[in-house]
């Protein structure tokens, strides 16, 4: 072995040192992944979880993203990054009866602090506004209905005042009718002076602006919708010009396969910059989530870069991002962001060195 492949084996040794570092409570430590009772056991970034299909009793397991720009820079275009995504992030089970499946377990403010910087949004037109909603036949309903998008896009605007470095990425399954519905909710939120305007969205397959420049002229506000009239009407970017998405629901989980969904290009059309891969099921089962979130959604990251003409996705969008064997979500966007800034399988190794190696890594 060389000296560089020793070296860079010695860098993914200390990266899996780091990751199961001791978490310690009064006085007594416990390794993360290993056994704990409950969250005083784990230390920050991690909680401790039951996956009864995975292993037995409680583990810590992790709950936070690697911030790849505090690691890194924000130097690079921002299709050179990948992002956590929350399916239906604003379908939670809060108690309230309703007749709707729910996607995640944490608040959207949760969802942000722990690093979700792409939020799922179904938005509708109900009760002279417009809400959010996990409905059927493009119409919203009591028991599908959420609650105001307005209470929402506030508690994003919150968000990016309080973090001026971030970026936050919004994907609208879009029902609104009412004429500049959207236009005038995202007004009466406060997010439009975060706004990126639709003239400086790249077509063709051509590079985003680099991250760092969007932060400087603070458009830090990423709006896309599935309604294609909105592009001309409002100005709001119609989602498959820029992005390729797969199958999303049971279509998209069979391993070895990435197929595009019906409304998006071919996942190799490299005229769309950005490229988005789903992985949950249709009716989300929870007791199975924390396996999907774990190696097989890894497995399906390989499968759509090679899908995608050997792009690695910018966006990965999952229910209860949180439930995994280990690392979940978040190793996967650490793999991610590894071989997007890189070329590594991990993106605590480009922080030790730019360039990287052939050696395999495992992730939980």
């Amino acid at each position: 072995m060389g000296v560089g492949k020793s070296f860079a084996l010695i860098v993914l040794v200390a990266v899996n040192f780091i990751s199961l570092a001791t978490a310690c409570s009064n006085g007594e430590c416990e390794i993360v992944l290993e056994d704990c009772k409950g969250a005083g056991d784990c230390e920050s970034g991690y909680y401790c979880f039951s996956c009864p299909l995975g292993f037995s009793g409680s583990r810590c397991v992790r709950s936070q993203i690697t911030d790849q720009f505090k690691l890194l820079n924000n130097s690079l275009p921002f299709n050179k990054y990948a992002f956590l995504t929350t399916h239906n992030a604003f379908a939670i089970d809060n108690g309230q009866p309703r007749l709707a499946v729910t996607n995640q377990e944490d608040t959207i403010p949760q969802q942000l602090k722990n690093g979700a910087r792409g939020l799922m949004l179904d938005t509708y037109d109900f009760r002279g506004g417009v809400w959010l909603c996990h409905s059927f036949g493009g119409k919203c309903h009591d028991f599908t209905a959420f609650g105001p998008a307005i209470d929402t896009l506030k508690e994003i605007e919150a968000f990016l005042s309080a973090n001026p470095g971030e970026i936050v990425t919004l994907i609208l399954e879009d029902y609104v009718q009412a004429t500049n519905g959207l236009t005038k909710v995202f007004m009466d939120s406060g997010l439009m002076k975060y706004w990126f305007p639709l003239k400086d969205m790249p077509k063709n397959g051509q590079d985003w602006p680099l991250v760092s420049e969007m932060v400087a002229d603070n458009h830090r506000l990423i709006v896309f919708t599935s309604n294609k009239t909105k592009e001309d009407t409002e100005e709001i970017a119609y989602q498959w010009n820029y992005m390729v998405e797969n199958q999303y629901g049971n279509g998209g989980m069979n391993a070895g396969s990435c197929p595009n969904r019906a409304e998006s290009s071919a996942l190799d059309d490299k005229s769309k910059s950005l490229v988005l891969v789903n992985y949950f099921e249709s009716i989300p089962i929870k007791q199975m989530v924390c396996i999907q979130n774990s190696q097989p959604l890894v497995d399906m990251l390989h499968t759509c870069y090679g899908a995608a003409g050997n792009r690695w996705a910018n966006f990965v969008a999952v229910d209860f991002y949180k439930r995994s064997e280990g690392g979940g979500s978040f190793q996967a966007l650490d793999l991610l962001n590894g071989e997007l800034s890189c070329g590594c399988a991990d993106v605590h190794a480009c922080a030790v060195s730019p360039k990287c190696f052939d050696v395999s890594f495992s992730f939980l």
